[in-house]
């Protein structure tokens, strides 16, 4: 019991963990292929892939695949990302092993008919246009356009309406035999679950899996200092204001998340405060980190009148300043410590949050990471630690900002002056 991790002959990794305070279980199948990974050309193919493995395996209809879980009370899913894909499941104990057959099938015995390629063409054509009425999941990734401009992590994960139109079916099983080979395979599980029994179930329904995989050309993201305005009659205009942060793998990382905790983690923090509840500039405005692999991103996005664009924009860049100037007192540190301690142990006791985070470290870094961890290395920050990372690498001259609402080019001329980015 406890935790286990395997690697089979074949290259597939199996991570389990038990969770003994429930009666779940969590099952991911991750694949180290996302949208960063694909060509120009095929841009999307991924995000359609997944789609595509529900409509059938050599055994199942779609319905079939639908019926599996649903029948019992459980939730099948899937979800892309620019690094990577994962099927996941969640079920009682009782159920785990159907669980974890039905996704070994869609994983690895997907079988489309041309009918069913083109009906899920158009579904996930669908799905793109009605992303154009969802503006804030529009801007982040109109956002990732501009602050990797030109480049693959930078293109939208569903693809385009073009290279989706022009996807072809060859397209997407060429992909497929390479996309789950037994190397980029990870499959997952914590709850109420036995690892060895866990493992030994992996082995047998993952061991014809080819252990070649098809090395990945990934190039390293790049960041790009870009200002992007786009019109768009909205009701306010969407801001975004980006700049550079360390990656998943950089230890720098819990230093920025400290720092964007306290930035705008919430209703106490430095922008929430003097933004909305001192001057009332705005409804909602906080800040964001992304990580990557290689890259990170911490974002501030606020919804904003057009009249009080600049006064947002001038209140956001001289708290920043300030911020980096004169740094965090350690009584803010601890707080915040206390704060982002609080809200990881709360996640981890969701055993779908457990599976995804021993995905995602074993993906990453090869290993099993505890909560604790991660705990441990937060609470060795000080405030000292934290404003010397801010002085030497938090880079407030390499903005990349958005403008997304109605007449936002009015804006340019003072904004440009403002971030410091040139045409």
């Amino acid at each position: 019991m406890g935790y286990k991790r395997e690697i089979l002959d074949n290259g597939v990794r199996t991570v389990c963990e038990t969770v003994p305070s429930t009666r779940a279980v969590s099952i991911g199948v991750w694949i180290e292929r996302g949208s960063r990974d694909e060509d120009a050309g095929t841009a999307g193919v991924t995000h359609l892939l997944e789609h595509l493995v529900f409509k059938g395996t050599k055994t199942r209809s779609a319905y079939d695949i639908s019926l599996e879980l649903e029948r019992l009370g459980g939730e099948l899913n899937a979800f892309t990302t620019r690094e990577t894909t994962c099927f996941h499941a969640l079920v009682l104990s009782e159920h785990w092993e159907i669980a974890l057959e039905l996704l070994a099938d869609i994983v690895t015995n997907m079988q489309i008919t041309p009918k069913d390629f083109d009906n899920e063409k158009a579904v996930v054509l669908q799905e793109i246009a009605s992303y154009e009425d969802m503006v804030d999941e529009k801007i982040y990734d109109l956002f990732f356009e501009s602050c990797y401009s030109g480049q693959a992590v930078g293109r939208e994960i569903t693809g385009s309406i073009d290279t989706v139109t022009n996807m072809k079916l060859s397209d997407v099983k060429k992909y497929y035999e390479h996309y789950s080979n037994g190397k980029s395979i990870i499959v997952s599980a914590a709850g109420d679950i036995d690892p060895r029994e866990f493992n030994d179930k992996v082995r047998k329904l993952f061991a014809k899996k080819k252990k070649k995989a098809v090395r990945l050309k990934r190039p390293t993201a790049r960041w790009t200092s870009r200002l992007q305005l786009i019109d768009k009659e909205t009701e306010q205009v969407q801001f975004l204001l980006g700049f550079p942060a360390p990656s998943f793998k950089n230890i720098d990382r819990y230093k920025a998340l400290l720092f964007n905790t306290i930035l705008g983690g919430g209703m106490t923090s430095i922008l929430y405060q003097a933004v909305r509840e001192k001057r009332g500039l705005v409804y909602q405005i906080s800040s964001s980190q992304i990580t990557m692999i290689d890259s990170g991103m911490i974002v501030i996005q606020a919804g904003a009148e057009s009249a009080q664009l600049q006064k947002l924009t001038e209140l956001v860049l001289k708290e920043l300043k300030k911020i980096k100037r004169s740094g965090f007192t350690e009584k803010k540190i601890e707080e915040a410590k206390t704060q982002l301690i609080g809200s990881l142990i709360l996640g981890s006791e969701d055993v779908e949050s457990r599976m995804n985070s021993l995905g995602t470290n074993e993906m990453l870094f090869g290993r099993y990471r505890p909560i604790e961890e991660t705990v441990a290395e937060i609470k060795k920050l000080d405030a000292k630690t934290v404003n010397r990372w801010m002085k030497k690498s938090l880079n407030l001259k390499r903005f990349c900002a958005l403008l997304y609402g109605p007449k936002v080019k009015e804006h340019e001329s003072w904004l440009r002056e403002a971030i410091n980015v040139r045409k």
